[in-house]
């Protein structure tokens, strides 16, 4: 992909190495303290923000905002974790904010952080879920859920235009005035402040006097006070208006559907300690579209970089950070080829090579020669090999993820209907009693529209979708890794390998078809030929499973506030659905976006994607240009 110059790719920061130190060659500084970093950072940004006594103070189930302008090395970000977990109570959960243009690399990270033993194990922790180089934001969820960091790579004004969140805290970090001057534009001081309530604090290394008086003229009582080390003052200050952030929901949660959806969506919640009870039709977990043997997890990414590519780049980067930390069981990484079957997708990715950088580590071109040696069979054709991608197993995956004690389930619970009843909601169930909750999710799939309590048309729709499993000995060889094209084809799992999906638009038969084997077999020789037995039929053997995906009409989810047809949205009730056949993909991103919204947290997603996902773009008068943010 060389003399490329676009894509997600971002500029990594150029060290020196004095003295064992790093330092920026961007900016010609020190990233800490020569005498002793992690005491400088403990003095600036912890004491002078009181953080070992705020933490302290916190009650149950407490979330405490920090916010910083500049990652660097994640110093910072290590400092206070490690004091979170010395002062505060073990519900609490820490959320940290932060922006770093010129990111650095895995092995830089990991040698900055060399130098301070007692954080090793946080380090290390980090190290591991460090986000690869590729612009935008990225949330990762560490310390078994009890820290989250949303990490922004690229320019601090425009990531703080685009994040919703509101900071306890702020560590005004970056290099000083002199050395990068641009960090510390007014527009930058307007957004701490816009980012802020009453009693939000922050601290910094600098005691310019433009940067005092700045953050003094939007609202913050500003002090001088004496800086660390042979560094004579820094600054300090507290806003004292405004409004105070404020609080999260209580009560209990309801989620509607067992899927991958409802799963990933009720245990996120279960581990931010909140009670939720998931009911479903069906008698376990799984039982409708998510309860395929096995399922693909990638994304094929547009050739311009637009905001429906950063979403699914974005949803599958965090996915696969996601399962193998929380379902290690029913991953299988085993790589994934995208393969270039036909000469229109041959073409497709050439001019998306054209058009794009990616890290090797998302993705990069191979040839059929190295494309079969990666799969294991032979390749008629090249295409992109996705080295970090693989496979699952969904239903076993839903099935973990309900286990936490946290979360109850009512299955064989076939909804009626969902009514607003006494400011909760109440959902009502063939031969059940009702259920009712303070807040509830429709995650039901294609089944959702059946139970949203409003009128008017809304644009989503049932796709029936059939898979074949094969047995091993019907293939003249079985892939190691998968491979997608005109179908997919897993590597063998309990001695049969799943091929498909059908695609039947306005067919809701739920029976195993013939027709529709013949159809994935075709698929699948045209493909890779020369890898079925011969004279192989439909009936030798075969299995099948008919599911029926949701999707919508833009082919985005659905995640965000119930909406009736006027636009207006009915408080306590949310959508997650529209998942289409990428599921597995969206679902750990996605279900990660919708808790922060109905806990008030720091939103995972910048405001250009929460667009794209927005229930009321769905409405049948909506235009998606207008969709709210």
């Amino acid at each position: 992909m060389d003399g490329t110059t676009g894509g997600p790719l971002i500029e990594t920061a150029r060290l020196a190495w004095r003295d064992g130190q790093p330092v920026s060659e961007q900016f010609g500084d020190v990233y800490f303290s020569r005498e002793n970093g992690l005491e400088e950072t403990r003095y600036v940004f912890l004491h002078h923000n009181h953080l070992p006594e705020r933490f302290l103070q916190l009650s149950d189930k407490d979330t405490f905002v920090i916010a910083e302008t500049g990652f660097g090395t994640g110093l910072n970000f290590l400092a206070a974790w490690q004091a979170f977990r010395q002062y505060a109570p073990a519900s609490a959960r820490l959320h940290f904010v932060s922006v770093e243009r010129y990111p650095l690399g895995s092995a830089d990270l990991e040698r900055a952080l060399a130098l301070w033993p007692e954080l090793a194990p946080l380090a290390r922790e980090l190290a591991h879920n460090y986000p690869q180089p590729v612009s935008g934001c990225h949330r990762l969820v560490i310390d078994q859920a009890r820290v989250r960091l949303t990490l922004y790579f690229g320019d601090a004004l425009e990531a703080f235009d685009s994040l919703e969140f509101s900071a306890d805290a702020w560590f005004l970090d970056g290099f000083a005035p002199a050395c990068n001057p641009g960090l510390w534009q007014d527009r930058l001081i307007r957004q701490v402040r816009e980012h802020s309530h009453r009693g939000t604090t922050l601290a910094t290394f600098t005691a310019v006097g433009r940067v005092r008086r700045a953050l003094s003229d939007v609202g913050f009582r500003m002090e001088r006070v004496a800086g660390f080390g042979p560094k004579r003052d820094m600054l300090r200050g507290v806003l004292e208006q405004g409004s105070h952030r404020s609080a999260e929901p209580t009560g209990q949660i309801l989620v509607v559907g067992a899927g991958i959806a409802g799963a990933m969506v009720a245990r996120n919640l279960a581990v931010r300690g909140y009670q939720v009870t998931v009911a479903d039709q069906g008698e376990s977990p799984g039982a409708g579209a998510s309860g395929n043997p096995q399922g693909a997890l990638y994304a094929k990414l547009g050739v311009q970089l637009n905001d429906q590519v950063r979403l699914a780049l974005a949803a599958l980067l965090h996915a696969q950070r996601f399962y193998p930390a929380e379902t290690p069981e029913q991953w299988h990484p085993t790589g994934l080829l995208m393969m270039g079957y036909s000469e229109h997708e041959r073409e497709r990715q050439q001019k998306f090579l054209r058009a794009n950088t990616y890290p090797r580590t998302v993705l990069y071109p191979v040839d059929d020669q190295k494309a079969s040696d990666l799969t294991g069979i032979a390749c008629p054709q090249g295409g992109l090999w996705f080295p970090r991608s693989g496979w699952l197993e969904p239903a076993r995956v839903c099935q973990s993820l309900l286990e936490h004690p946290n979360i109850r389930t009512e299955f064989q619970f076939r909804a009626t209907r969902l009514l607003p009843c006494n400011n909760r909601w109440c959902l009502s169930g063939e031969g059940r009693q009702d259920l009712v909750a303070d807040t509830v999710i429709l995650a039901a799939g294609h089944l959702t529209r059946q139970l949203m309590p409003v009128t008017g048309e809304f644009r989503i729709k049932a796709i029936r979708g059939q898979i074949t499993g094969i047995p091993s000995d019907r293939l003249t060889a079985a892939p190691r890794a998968v491979v997608t094209g005109a179908r997919y084809l897993n590597p063998p799992a309990d001695g049969q390998l799943v091929t498909g999906a059908t695609f039947d638009l306005r067919d809701n038969d739920p029976l195993v078809r013939t027709n529709s084997h013949q159809e994935n077999l075709e698929g699948l020789d045209s493909m890779l030929p020369g890898l079925l037995a011969p004279r192989i039929k439909p009936t030798d053997d075969i299995t099948g499973r008919v599911s029926f995906r949701c999707t919508t009409h833009d082919y985005q989810p659905i995640v965000g506030p119930l909406v009736n047809g006027e636009g207006n949205t009915l408080g306590g009730a949310w959508l997650f659905t529209g998942l289409g056949s990428k599921g597995l993909m969206w679902a750990p991103l996605m279900a990660e976006y919708l808790a922060d919204l109905i806990t008030g947290e720091p939103l995972a997603l910048p405001h250009s994607l929460t667009r794209r996902v927005h229930p009321a773009r769905c409405l049948a008068a909506a235009r998606t240009s207008e969709s709210p943010a």
